[in-house]
């Protein structure tokens, strides 16, 4: 059984999130288990939600994100 069954999220959405979240912290010289790319995961699906719905719309967003 999958564990995206009930999640409102697709693969590729998942896809699109982790791309975006995995670049962003290479970019800024953090790990990805850092307290501060959890924190940049959460904002990362508030702006995917609200339609950032592209790797390159997504590391727009989360670069030009104010708080990160």
């Amino acid at each position: 059984m999958s564990l995206m069954v009930n999640s409102p999220f697709s693969p590729d959405d998942v896809d699109v999130l982790r791309g975006a979240l995995d670049h962003w912290c290479v970019e800024k010289r953090l790990s990805i288990k850092s307290a501060e790319a959890q924190f940049a995961a959460s904002a990362a699906i508030d702006l995917f939600q609200s339609g950032h719905n592209t790797s390159e719309k997504l590391l727009a967003a989360l670069r030009e994100h104010r708080t990160l």
